[in-house]
Order: structure tokens, then C-alpha cells, then sequence
């Protein structure tokens, strides 16, 4: 079992305390039967030592074992047995101090009660120690517990982080690739374009919160590639307070969404598309909206939103341990996805 050094140091010094309190209760206890100061300290230090050292052997041993449940009675059975080496070292070694024989008639008279004490020390320190060595393996299989679902969680969002951009990447080069021959200005254009959307997407860290300013600056980035795809046929609108640009918001949250959008408003037409962002602060909410016209006989998209809401919706549960963020939503050929980030 791990317990740290400092933990164990000051488990000692309490231990140590312990001892010299027990120590001088004995001493007081002794003291008024009867006894001169003397005789009680020399019955108190000659009772305290083999006692806090059972008491350390028990504590030693819990520390780095644990009975199971079947197992508490052995506990049970060492308890007696150091109770019972205790007493018998202290009835056989006082004697030898010579101290008198009224002292000698009360060292035998109270053999049973120093057992039944030894007993009762040693059965509290057992039970403390082990109390508090389960608290601390429960710590540490939970600290641990939480740096694995950390790096699993890090790693799974690390992974969908990776799986938006593949499928943009490759369209963007077709368009580019087409565009040389006849248009080889626009493809410059959008080979620098593309590059600064991808080294700010290499910027990014998934558990940093972004201002949605910032958000929507990236957001444009890819907005200008997508235009220069699609050409007039794409027409966007992006509507934000002032009170709701420094809201916080997971990055590279919102162009999966306008991709989608994008998708379904556009590919299954051959005329002019709207893609409208709307953002507001909503009860300690940002709300964001994105809109996209759609055909209901060409797309289906209650049966399947694609990849970028299913994606956002597992960063956000990832996130922030919530499965209610994002909503979708048709009305009058319009499709609507609304997303909400909590704010601190």
C-alpha cells in the first residue's frame, strides 16, 4: 500500500504522542493507589513500552496488508495474543526491580485488568489503522481510477478531434487541384487559406476553454475555403452579441457544425444556400445556432445528422459529463442544431 512519507511521519509523531499520554495516565493511575512517583513511573514505563510496540507491529502490518472480510477473526485471535505477550512480559519483568512486596501483591491482582487494557489499546489501534490504511487505498485506487479515465478521455477526444479533419482536407485539395489549371489565383489563395485553418487547429488544446471570438476567427478561416468551393452558392450570415463574445466554448466546436450544415443544405441543390450562426448568453448559457435549408425528399436528416453532431455531442459529454447540450430541430425545410455551453 502507498502512503506517503509525510502521511507516515505524522502518523508516527501522533503514535509517539499517544504513547507518552498513555504513559502518564498510567503513572497518575498507579500514583493513587497508593504508590510513590517512582513506582508508578517505573510501572508505567515497563507497561508503555511493550505495549506501543505491539501497538507499532499491528500498525506496521495493517500497512502494507489488509485482512479480507473471512480474515477479520485472525485480527481478532493477533490482538489477544499481543495483548497477552504484553501482560506476561510486564507480570514476570517488574518484579525484578525489587520494588516491595505490596507492589508485588498489586502487580498480581491487576494482571486481569492490564490484559483487558492491552486488549482494548491494541484492538483500537488495529481498528484505527486499518480504517485509515482502507481510506487511503480507496484514495489511491480512485486518484488512479481518475488519471486513467483522464488519459482515456484525452485520448478519445484526441481521436474525434482527428477524425474531423480528414474528409475537409480531402475535399479542399480536389477543389485545389481543380482550380489550378483554369484558376490558379484562387488556388493559391486557398492553399494559404487551408494552411492557416490547419496550423490553428494544430494550436489548439481540447481541455482549454476558447473565447468565442476567437472561435468564430477560425470559423471564417474555413468558411473563406468553403466559399471559394462552392462559390456564390454559398451565402452565410453569423450574428453574436457583445456580451456573449467572451463566453467560453470548446474549440474547433462550431466547424464541424457549419460543415454539416454545409453538407446538407448545399449538396443536395444546385442553387443558393443560407448558413446562418446565431449566438447568445441564455441563463449562464452560450446558445449557439446553426441553421441550413434542406430538401426533406433528398435529406433525411432526423435519421442521421452525420458525423459532426454525433462528435460534438461525445466532446461535450466528454466535457462536461452531459448528454442534454445539443438539441436538432426542423421547421419549414429549416434544419437547426442548437448546442449549450455551460459557463462558469
Amino acid at each position: 500500500m502507498a502512503v506517503s512519507a509525510s502521511i507516515f511521519t505524522k502518523l508516527n509523531m501522533a503514535f509517539a504522542a499517544g504513547g507518552l499520554a498513555w504513559a502518564g495516565l498510567q503513572a497518575y493511575v498507579v500514583h493513587s493507589f497508593g504508590f510513590i512517583w517512582y513506582v508508578a513511573i517505573i510501572d508505567s514505563v515497563a507497561s508503555t513500552l511493550p505495549l506501543a510496540a505491539a501497538c507499532w507491529l499491528i500498525n506496521n502490518n495493517l500497512r502494507y496488508y489488509q485482512p479480507g472480510k473471512g480474515s477479520y477473526i485472525n485480527l481478532f485471535f493477533w490482538c489477544l495474543a499481543l495483548a497477552g505477550a504484553c501482560t506476561l512480559l510486564v507480570r514476570f519483568t517488574l518484579p525484578l526491580f525489587s520494588i516491595g512486596k505490596t507492589y508485588d501483591v498489586f502487580l498480581v491482582q491487576s494482571t486481569t485488568l492490564r490484559f483487558f487494557t492491552c486488549f482494548m489499546a491494541i484492538g483500537w489501534m488495529a481498528m484505527i489503522s486499518l480504517i485509515w490504511y482502507v481510506q487511503q487505498d480507496q484514495k489511491e485506487n480512485e486518484k488512479r481510477k481518475s488519471e486513467a479515465e483522464k488519459l482515456a478521455r484525452d485520448a478519445e477526444l484526441y481521436n474525434l478531434r482527428q477524425q474531423l479533419q480528414p474528409h475537409f482536407l480531402f475535399n479542399s485539395l480536389n477543389s485545389i487541384n481543380a482550380l489550378i489549371g483554369f484558376k490558379p489565383d484562387e488556388a493559391r489563395k486557398m492553399i494559404h487559406q487551408l494552411s492557416d485553418f490547419l496550423r490553428g487547429t494544430l494550436n489548439k488544446d481540447e481541455q482549454t476553454l476558447v473565447p468565442l471570438c476567437d472561435e468564430l476567427k477560425h470559423l471564417n478561416l474555413y468558411l473563406d475555403i468553403e466559399k471559394v468551393r462552392f462559390g456564390h452558392r454559398l451565402q452565410t450570415e453569423i450574428s453574436c452579441d457583445d456580451k456573449c463574445k467572451d463566453a467560453k466554448l470548446p474549440p474547433l466546436l462550431l466547424q464541424p457544425l457549419v460543415e454539416n450544415a454545409i453538407k446538407f443544405g448545399l449538396y443536395d441543390t444546385t442553387g443558393e444556400v443560407t448558413v446562418s450562426i446565431r449566438a447568445e448568453i441564455e441563463d449562464s448559457y452560450l446558445l449557439v445556432m446553426v441553421q441550413n435549408p434542406y430538401d426533406p425528399q433528398t435529406a433525411r436528416p432526423r435519421q442521421g445528422t452525420g458525423f459532426g453532431v454525433s462528435g460534438i455531442q461525445r466532446r461535450l459529454y466528454l466535457l462536461f459529463a452531459r448528454n442534454d447540450l445539443v438539441e436538432t430541430f426542423t421547421n419549414d425545410d429549416i434544419f437547426t442544431i442548437l448546442i449549450k455551453i455551460p459557463q462558469a
